[in-house]
C-alpha cells in the first residue's frame, strides 16, 4: 500500500471515529490493550533484533535505552491505553457558550482534528501511546517510527489493529507508515490529507519537519533543561532533586542537563552536588569557577550549555547572581523545563515570571514534566510552541473547536 492508500484510508477512518461515542473508544482502548499483552513474547522478540542491529551499527547507549522495552514497558503500554479509556472524553466538551441578542445560541465545542500524522525516532513506546491518545480524542494516526524501531512498531501496531478489528472499529483508525526518506517527504507535504503533524524525537528531525513541511506542525522540543540553586535553597532538597532529575532517566527531554549556581552559595553547593552527582555516576563539566571548587568537575567545552546530553553527564556553571542565571537561560534553553530551587518567596515568583519555557518549576524535579505525572493519561510529546499547545500534550490538545449555532429562524438583518 502506498502511503497516499494509507493516507486516504486514515482520513476514511476518522470519519468514524468522529462519530464514535465514549463506550466505543474506550472498549477499543482496552481490547488494544488486550491485543498487545497477549503479543508480548512476539514484541519482545522483534525489539530483541531491533537492539541487536543497533548496537552492531553503533548506536549510543541512550539511544538503546529509548529503543528498549521489556516486560515492565510492555505492560506500562498497555496500562497506559487502560489509563486512557478511564479518562473523560474531550470530543463534545463546551468551552463556552453564549446567547446573541437575537437568541441564537453559540456554542464552542471540542472536535477532533482528524488525521493526525506522527514523525518519531526510536522509543517504540511511542507507538502505542500516540495510537490511543489519537483514537480517544476521535482522530485517525499515521505513526512514522524510525527504522531502528521499525521491528518492535510492526509488531506493536498489528496488536493494536488486531484490538481495533475486536472491538469493531476500523483498523485504519491507526498505521504504521513505513519507507524511506521520500515516504517522509509525501507525509511532510500530504496537506488535505493529513491535518496535524508532530516531530518527536531530536533537534534534527524536529528542526527538518518544522521546516519542510506544508501541513500544519506543532513543534515538540529537545530537552535542554536548567536547574538553579538560589542563595537561600534548602541543599539537601537541591541535591535529592539535581540527582533525580538528572538520574532517573537520562534519555529523556525532561532530564536535567546544566545547573547553575548562584556565587552566594556556590562555595558549599558545588562540591555537595558534584560529590552527590558524581557518585551516581554523572560526569560533571564545568565553567572555571566550577572546576576551581572542586577538582572532580572536568572542563566543560565551548558548546555544552548548549547540549542536550541524553547521557550521564550534566553541565554545570557558578553565576553571579539570579538575574544572570535569568539571563543564561533565556540564552541556551530550549524552552522546555525550567527549575529553581529557593526558599525566597520573591526568587521563586521572579523566576516564574521571567523564564519563558513549557513548564517552570520550584522546588521540583523537572522529571514531573510528564503527561503521565499530569494526570494525562499518556502523551504524544512535549510541546515548546506557543501556539495551540504547549507542555504534555494529552487528549485536549489533540482537539480542535468547532462553533455550533442553534436558533429558531434568525435571520441576520444589519
Amino acid at each position: 500500500m502506498t502511503f497516499q492508500d494509507q493516507a486516504r484510508a486514515a482520513k476514511a477512518a476518522s470519519t468514524v471515529l468522529r462519530r464514535l461515542s465514549r463506550a466505543a473508544k474506550d472498549d477499543a482502548l482496552s481490547a488494544m490493550a488486550a491485543r498487545l499483552r497477549e503479543a508480548a513474547r512476539g514484541v519482545l522478540a522483534a525489539n530483541a533484533a531491533d537492539l541487536e542491529r543497533g548496537r552492531a551499527a553503533g548506536m549510543a547507549e541512550g539511544l538503546q535505552d529509548r529503543l528498549r522495552l521489556t516486560e515492565d514497558r510492555i505492560e506500562g503500554m498497555a496500562a497506559g491505553l487502560e489509563s486512557l479509556a478511564a479518562l473523560p472524553d474531550p470530543v463534545g466538551e463546551v468551552v463556552r457558550g453564549w446567547n446573541t441578542a437575537q437568541g441564537v445560541r453559540i456554542e464552542q465545542v471540542r472536535v477532533p482534528v482528524g488525521v493526525i500524522g506522527i514523525i518519531y525516532e526510536a522509543r517504540p513506546n511511542v507507538t502505542a501511546d500516540a495510537a490511543g491518545i489519537c483514537l480517544k480524542s476521535g482522530n485517525a494516526s499515521l505513526l512514522r517510527g524510525s527504522s531502528s524501531a521499525l521491528e518492535s512498531n510492526r509488531a506493536v501496531i498489528s496488536a493494536l489493529r488486531a484490538g481495533l478489528v475486536d472491538a469493531g472499529v476500523p483498523a485504519d483508525a491507526v498505521n504504521l507508515v513505513e519507507g524511506g526518506h521520500e515516504t517522509t517527504q509525501e507525509m511532510m507535504g500530504a496537506r488535505g490529507l493529513v491535518d496535524l503533524l508532530i516531530p518527536r524525537g531530536g533537534a534534527g528531525l524536529i528542526n527538518a519537519v518544522v521546516g519542510g513541511s506544508t501541513v500544519p506542525v506543532i513543534e515538540t522540543g529537545t530537552g535542554n533543561c536548567h536547574l538553579v540553586v538560589d542563595t537561600s535553597a534548602d541543599l539537601g532538597m537541591a541535591e535529592s532533586i539535581v540527582v533525580n532529575a538528572k538520574t532517573q532517566r537520562p534519555s529523556v527531554c525532561n532530564a536535567l542537563e546544566t545547573v547553575l549556581v548562584l556565587q552566594g552559595i556556590a562555595e558549599e553547593a558545588v562540591p555537595r552536588l558534584v560529590g552527590a552527582l558524581t557518585g551516581a555516576g554523572v560526569a560533571v563539566h564545568g565553567d572555571p569557577a566550577s572546576v576551581a571548587l572542586d577538582a572532580r568537575v572536568v572542563p566543560a567545552g565551548p558548546d555544552e550549555y548548549d547540549a542536550e546530553y541524553l547521557s550521564m553527564d550534566l553541565a554545570m556553571k557558578v553565576v553571579d547572581d539570579l538575574p544572570a542565571a535569568l539571563e543564561h537561560i533565556a540564552e541556551h534553553s530550549s524552552g522546555h523545563s525550567e527549575t529553581i530551587v529557593t526558599e525566597n518567596l520573591e526568587s521563586a515568583r521572579a523566576f516564574q515570571q521571567s523564564v519563558d519555557a513549557a513548564a517552570v518549576l520550584v522546588n521540583c524535579s523537572s522529571r514531573f514534566v510528564d503527561g503521565g505525572e499530569f494526570g494525562f493519561g499518556a502523551e504524544i510529546g512535549i510541546s515548546t510552541q506557543k501556539m495551540h499547545a504547549r507542555g504534555p500534550m494529552g487528549l485536549r490538545e489533540m482537539t480542535s473547536t468547532s462553533y455550533r449555532l442553534v436558533g429558531t429562524g434568525q435571520v441576520r438583518l444589519g
